[in-house]
């Protein structure tokens, strides 16, 4: 079985990890636009890494989609497996490469039984779930620290790319 993951920003690199710390014979294929994160993806433990756009070395079982552009979910569909999923998770997609879903091609990227899936809602469990695998293994994580009051630049980081960790509000 292979994951893909397509946007390696903090949730990426998460997921890679607890993806091999659960699943260990499972080939994770990260697909980002930035040579920085695709370095950090085969330092994190992926099997292979590549630009958005490039071919994978194999077809994808399920993929995981966290980038806020639709671009990336057409070419993912490119790369999934006959019966594949691909599994959005992104908080909010721009309208500014929208116009591309028109030319979705049906035959290459959804036929096969090919299937799309959104998620948008974490629970209670899934949070206690994940408290309790980050007490067995030793994930990492890095931590850019903002004041609440200068919530609106941590948001400018993350949009404009110029974070390359996961950003905290810190309350006190």
């Amino acid at each position: 079985m292979v994951l893909g993951l397509t946007g390696f920003g903090s949730s990426g690199r998460l997921v890679l990890q607890i993806a091999k710390a659960l699943y260990p014979d499972i080939a994770v294929f990260v697909f980002a636009r930035s040579a920085v994160e695709r370095q950090i993806a085969m330092k994190l433990g992926a099997d292979w890494a590549g630009d958005t756009e490039d071919t994978a070395p194999q077809l994808i079982s399920a993929m995981i989609d966290t980038t806020p552009a639709w671009a990336p979910v057409l070419a993912a569909l490119r790369q999934l497996a006959p019966a594949g999923r691909l599994i959005i998770n992104a908080i909010r997609k721009e309208a500014t490469d929208q116009h591309l879903l028109a030319g979705l091609d049906y035959t290459g990227q959804l036929w096969m039984e090919k299937s799309i899936q959104s998620v948008a809602n974490v629970t209670r469990a899934d949070v206690r779930h994940m408290l309790q695998l980050a007490t067995v293994h030793d994930f990492s994580i890095e931590l850019q620290e903002y004041p609440l009051h200068q919530a609106g630049l941590a948001l400018q980081a993350i949009k404009s790319g110029d974070i390359r960790s996961s950003a905290v509000l810190k309350i006190k």
